[in-house]
C-alpha cells in the first residue's frame, strides 16, 4: 500500500493555473485527510509507504511523526511536486535533496524510497536514476509501463528490477489485455471503474503474474468537500473529481480484501505474504 501525500493543490492536472508561490492561498487539507488515513490503516492492521512531499513534511511535522510512530514507512514524493521531465539535473539534486533532509530531521528515520511526481521519469530522463543514487537512495517507484498522455513508459519493465545505475526500480502493477499494458495499480482508474472490476484485475494480476501488487493513491482522493479549484479545464476536472465521495469505501474494501505492508518489507526485504 503507498499513499502519495501532497494536497489537491500540488496535483500535476492544475499545475497551469496553481503555482508554488500561490499555495499559501489555497486551505490545506492534506494533514486532516492523512490523519483519516492513518485511523483507516490502523483499523485493519495495514501498513503502508508514505511517499511525501518535502514541502507537506514542513508544513505538517507532526503527521510526518505520526506516521512513522505507527509503524508506517516514510518516503519522498520531491520537494516541490514539480515533475522530473521538467527539471534539469541540477534541479532535480536540489529539489529531492531538500525533501530527503527535511523528511529525515523530522522523523529521525532514514528516507529509503522515492517516487516522482506523475511518475515522470522517461527515456531521456534517466539520469534521475545517478541522482538518486548519489543522494543514498535504495529504490524507485516512479514508472508507471502504460500509454498516458502525462506520463507512461510502455516499453519498460513491468516488475521490479534493478537498474543498471545500482538502484531497485518498482513499476505500477499493469495487466496485459489485447497486446498492451493496463494500468491497475490505483489512482483514476481505480475511482472511475466500479469496485469489483478492479478487484477482478488485481486478482488476474497476482494469479497471473505471481508478483507482489503494489496500490497508490492521494490523501485528497477521499476528501469530497474539498475546494474546488478555479479555471481548470473539464478533462482535469473530470480527471480530479469523479467518484471522490465513493472512493474512501473502495479503500476500506482493499483493506478487508488484502493484506497491506510498506514497499521496504515487500520488495525489499522479501515479506511477500500478500
Amino acid at each position: 500500500m503507498t499513499v502519495d501525500v501532497e494536497d489537491y493543490f500540488h496535483v500535476s492536472a492544475f499545475e497551469n493555473i496553481i503555482t508554488k508561490d500561490n499555495w499559501s492561498q489555497y486551505e490545506m487539507r492534506v494533514e486532516q485527510n492523512t490523519f483519516k488515513l492513518l485511523e483507516l490503516f490502523a483499523k485493519y492492521d495495514a501498513k503502508s509507504t508514505f511517499f511525501t512531499l518535502g514541502w507537506v513534511a514542513e508544513q505538517c511535522p507532526n503527521l510526518i511523526k505520526e506516521i512513522v510512530a505507527q509503524g508506517h514507512e516514510l518516503a519522498s514524493h520531491g520537494y516541490a511536486h514539480k515533475r522530473a521531465l521538467e527539471m534539469t539535473k541540477e534541479e532535480f539534486f536540489q529539489d529531492v535533496d531538500r525533501s530527503k533532509k527535511a523528511l529525515e530531521d523530522i522523523s529521525g528515520t532514514a528516507i529509503k524510497g522515492y517516487r516522482a511526481p506523475s511518475f515522470s521519469v522517461k527515456d531521456q530522463n534517466t539520469w534521475v536514476y545517478d541522482v538518486l543514487v548519489e543522494l543514498g537512495f535504495q529504490y524507485s517507484s516512479s514508472t508507471y509501463p502504460i500509454e498516458h498522455d502525462l506520463y507512461g513508459v510502455p516499453d519498460w519493465p513491468r516488475f521490479i528490477y534493478q537498474r543498471p545505475e545500482g538502484i531497485t526500480e518498482i513499476p505500477i502493477p499493469t495487466i496485459r489485455q489485447n497486446g498492451a499494458n493496463t494500468g491497475i495499480g490505483g489512482g483514476g482508474y481505480f475511482r472511475l471503474y466500479p469496485y469489483w472490476m478492479s478487484k477482478k484485475r488485481i486478482e488476474k494480476y497476482l494469479s497471473v503474474e505471481q508478483q507482489p501488487y503494489s496500490f497508490y493513491f492521494h490523501p485528497w482522493e477521499i476528501d469530497a468537500q474539498q475546494p474546488k479549484v478555479a479555471g481548470a479545464s473539464f478533462k482535469s476536472k473530470v480527471r480530479h473529481y469523479i467518484n471522490l465521495s465513493r472512493m474512501a469505501g473502495k479503500i476500506e474494501r482493499l483493506l478487508q480484501d488484502y493484506q497491506w505492508d510498506t514497499m521496504e518489507n515487500v520488495y525489499l526485504k522479501g515479506n511477500r505474504t500478500q
